[in-house]
């Protein structure tokens, strides 16, 4: 099942997308009294219950729905995995201001995100670079917890995914590096980080270790990589995160962007506010992003609400 939501005659619906989400794919409407996507993540029998009401919902296409972030409810902040894939790693390798780690890590590295970076798949990404003049791409498979586990066995640990998205960590380099070397101010700012489409639910998705990741920007190809580059498979992210540490159903992970980064390139490529993002994985959808001007350094006492 892929479930999301949308804008309906201007309120949100979930929506039940069908068949494999592609251009034009047949979506199901469902009533306004149906689970969310985060009732479905966190519960069987929502799950159930959504799959009842979208056999009889009307029908619409993708194309014709203004869709909204599919996860509004988030237990904590988003948990996230860096430098899981080893050509990233290496791209990055003098290019980190003096906090390059001496060698490979041997187990994954986790950082987290603030819950409000979260926007919708067709969101614009808020710019200003009187915040940072360094924001960067990174495209990235995430995954949603279903079933809560502490010290999940690897060998257990795809039994408690309960579905998989699209995510883009857009980062801030210099502040990533001016915060003492950790990464949560870079990586935190609000409404930057687009995902979905929808949840594809895990029995939708045949091999998670094999799917194709990929990155435009302005119509040129920046990433491309299949999920088996890992260096840590989404089972082993899993079981070490959850080592010591309760695993939420609805907990959001994201499990580390391939190489192609802006700010590994040469010349460096970095957002500028127009630019036009499109994230890819196969078979769970894709983000179209647009990065758009938005006043971050003056003092306000409310949240950018997409």
């Amino acid at each position: 099942m892929r479930i999301g939501r949308a804008l309906v005659d201007g309120a949100p619906h979930s929506i039940v997308v069908l068949g494999d989400g592609g251009d034009g794919a047949e979506v199901a409407i469902l009533p306004q009294d149906s689970p969310t996507p985060d009732d479905v993540v966190r519960d069987p029998t929502a799950r159930q219950a959504a799959r009842r009401d979208a056999d009889r919902a009307p029908r619409t296409t993708v194309d014709e729905l203004t869709l909204l972030r599919p996860l509004t409810r988030f237990n904590r902040d988003i948990l996230c995995t860096g430098w899981n894939y080893w050509d990233h790693f290496e791209e990055s390798h003098g290019k980190r201001e003096g906090q390059d780690p001496k060698e490979r890590p041997i187990h994954p590295t986790f950082f987290t995100k603030g819950p409000l970076t979260v926007i919708g798949p067709r969101d614009a990404i808020a710019f200003d670079p009187a915040l940072s003049s360094t924001w960067d791409y990174e495209a990235e498979l995430a995954l949603v917890i279903g079933r809560p586990g502490r010290s999940i066995p690897e060998e257990r640990a795809l039994d408690h995914v309960v579905g998989y998205l699209v995510a883009n960590d857009v980062s801030q380099r210099d502040l990533q590096r001016a915060h003492g070397g950790q990464w949560l101010k870079g990586k935190s700012i609000d409404a930057t980080m687009p995902l979905g489409p929808w949840v594809t639910t895990a029995d939708d998705v045949d091999d998670v270790q094999d799917l194709q990741i990929s990155f435009e920007l302005n119509g040129h190809e920046l990433q491309r990589a299949r999920t088996g580059q890992m260096a840590f498979t989404v089972a082993q992210i899993i079981a070490e995160l959850s080592a010591g540490m309760t695993l939420l159903p609805g907990d959001v992970v994201l499990t580390g962007t391939p190489s192609g980064i802006g700010n590994a390139r040469d010349p460096q490529v970095f957002l500028a506010a127009g630019d036009e993002l499109v994230t890819r994985v196969d078979g769970l959808g894709e983000l179209r992003n647009h990065v758009q001007y938005t006043e971050l350094t003056a003092y306000s006492t409310g949240a950018i609400t997409p």
